[in-house]
């Protein structure tokens, strides 16, 4: 979310001063932290601007009907204040909040927006999920699953559990395909999540760092409150709890064959695996989303990642040409969110240092070795070796190649910027 600023292009239908305006569905509801501002967004296009009050009441007079001239003349007579609200409209039909101005529709950038996933599943098929009674059951289930584990401390995930098979390629390849069900899961319930507070939401391919995530894009709940927000983030998180725990339960009371209870401990290992790497706050987890509603910043991240070059800019310029003063990007924000920022900053750049170096040191390393060992049993075993070496081996190339190669493409387009030439 941005506030709006001025001096943005006119658009294509010239605002005067009789002019009448119509809006898309807007959502428009009070600041989370100053009662003299409000949040205006339109949901399907996960665009949100914070406007001064007034602003508000220049939409609404507008979206009733009146004239440019007549919604500025009743502002300035019912609150004795100068308001330029032709101006205001040219800025929001930028933002592709404007749908007509004297009956000429503008553009509608929706239709080039990323459609959302699963558009039939709405509000009143998902609240039931986040009802009272299924929070009960969840605490019921997350209870039983802790007193089975300390009368059964045998459940408990343990590494050893992964390795549930005698081939590695075949275990790599079941746990990547459970492991793939869990996230998918995870994801569905921040979608889920968001569609019972009414806001759109869609999933996709992205990268932290050097990880491949599936994300759910959830920009559209800007619209609700921030005390509501906590829902959509926390959603997965409380899944992979239910998940873990229901497994669990399966494992420890209910008769099965010895390698069904193993899928299930090694699904239930894979679960746990995926937690930790939501409070890395320092990329743009599920905690870190908490963490920035908490501070109650807008951008977090990218204000961090800005102060951080900043940081970096003025270490760096003793050995530069100087071309004048590096102006602080906090300087402009709010004060709990200056202070704010400066210490995420430091959080940021060790978290993400430490998480480089470890891949690089020992990540990478390890990848690289599984891949050598894996042509290697792939050429003995075309050398007169078993064939299942070979299919063991293939397989686990075709998962672990794949993977990689889908980070390598997700990663270009997310970041197509720097592989474009510079003009000149």
């Amino acid at each position: 979310m941005s506030r709006l600023r001025a001096g943005r292009p006119m658009t294509s239908a010239p605002v005067t001063a009789a002019s009448r305006i119509t809006f898309h569905a807007l959502v428009m509801r009070p600041d989370d932290d100053d009662p003299e501002m409000i949040v205006v967004g339109r949901p399907e296009l996960r665009e949100f601007v914070e406007l001064p009050a007034l602003y508000g009441e220049a939409i609404r007079l507008l979206g009733e009907g009146l004239p440019v001239t007549a919604a500025q003349e009743r502002i300035t007579a019912d609150h004795m204040v100068e308001l330029d609200v032709a101006e205001l409209v040219d800025a929001l039909a930028e933002l592709g909040f404007v749908a007509s101005v004297n009956g000429q529709e503008l553009h509608d950038p929706a239709g080039d927006a990323p459609r959302n996933l699963f558009p039939w599943l709405v509000q009143r098929h998902v609240a039931w999920i986040f009802s009272r009674p299924v929070k009960l059951l969840w605490l019921a289930v997350v209870a039983g699953a802790l007193v089975t584990l300390a009368t059964q401390p045998d459940l408990v995930p343990r590494y050893q559990h992964f390795f549930w098979g005698h081939y590695i390629g075949l275990t790599v390849l079941v746990n990547t395909a459970l492991f793939s069900v869990s996230m998918s899961m995870h994801e569905l319930m921040h979608l889920a999540a968001a569609r019972s507070l009414g806001a759109p939401a869609r999933i996709s391919f992205g990268t932290r760092l050097h990880n491949l995530v599936v994300q759910t894009d959830v920009t559209a709940i800007w619209g609700v409150p921030r005390r509501r927000r906590y829902r959509v983030y926390l959603a997965g998180m409380a899944w992979d709890f239910l998940l873990i725990a229901t497994l669990i339960l399966l494992a420890g009371h209910v008769g099965m064959p010895a390698t069904a209870k193993a899928l299930l401990q090694a699904l239930a290992l894979t679960a746990l695996l995926s937690m930790p790497f939501q409070i890395q706050v320092y990329m743009r987890t599920d905690l870190y989303y908490v963490l920035r509603d908490l501070l109650r910043c807008r951008n977090l991240f990218d204000d961090g990642l800005r102060y951080a070059r900043y940081l970096l800019a003025r270490v760096a310029s003793p050995l530069r040409r100087p071309r004048g003063p590096v102006e602080d990007p906090t300087s402009d924000l709010p004060a709990h969110e200056r202070r704010a920022t400066r210490v995420y900053t430091f959080f940021l750049v060790l978290g993400s240092s430490v998480t480089l170096g470890s891949f690089a040191l020992y990540g990478a390393p390890i990848a690289i070795g599984a891949l050598l060992r894996a042509i290697e049993g792939i050429t003995s075993g075309l050398g007169g070796g078993s064939a299942l070496t070979i299919v063991d081996s293939a397989l686990f190339l075709l998962i672990e190649g794949g993977i990689q190669a889908l980070f390598v493409v997700t990663f270009i387009r997310g970041h197509r910027h720097w592989f474009r030439r510079s003009p000149g």
